[in-house]
């Protein structure tokens, strides 16, 4: 009789379980997508980019020469004496290092830019998704990394970017 009755007691439970998920608002959400995507943010990019231009060139005419050091290496090493093979090989190596300090700190400094992007356009986001939660009654939202699969029409990135599109300060 009381095995019958949990028996009971779990067959409801799963049977009220499934009918609350089924009235339940689930929405997936890229935050990061979402406001780096938008028309503010991308200016951000662009300007940050712009920033750091003179150092990636800088880094790029490193890297060339530390090729041509390599390549001169390689084609003169035979006839050139053990010093001019060891200062080659000492340049080449400094170089190495310069650009690996400098490259790790560029990387550092655009995330950093980034960072700096999400949490100006935090406040401007949070604003929007409240509104979208309202409007749409949502009730959970998921991260899209947090998923194995999730069907695109439960995704609102687009719509929350658009949204932040249209709001203008």
């Amino acid at each position: 009789m009381i095995r019958k009755i949990a028996q009971l007691v779990v067959v409801s439970a799963l049977l009220s379980a499934t009918t609350v998920y089924a009235d339940m608002n689930l929405v997936v959400l890229d935050s990061v997508r979402a406001i780096m995507e938008s028309d503010e943010a991308k200016v951000l990019i662009d300007a940050a980019n712009t920033e750091m231009e003179v150092e990636q060139s800088e880094l790029r005419k490193m890297a060339e020469n530390m090729q041509s050091l390599n390549a001169k290496l390689q084609t003169d090493g035979e006839v050139m004496s053990a010093s001019e093979q060891r200062k080659v090989t000492k340049d080449i190596e400094d170089i190495q290092i310069d650009l690996q300090f400098r490259s790790q700190k560029l990387q550092k400094e655009a995330q950093d830019k980034r960072q700096e992007i999400l949490q100006v356009l935090a406040p401007k986001f949070d604003t929007v998704l409240k509104d979208i939660i309202q409007i749409d009654q949502i009730d959970l939202i998921l991260a899209p990394n947090a998923l194995q699969y999730a069907n695109p029409k439960h995704d609102i990135t687009r719509r929350v970017t658009e949204k932040l599109n249209e709001q203008r300060d």
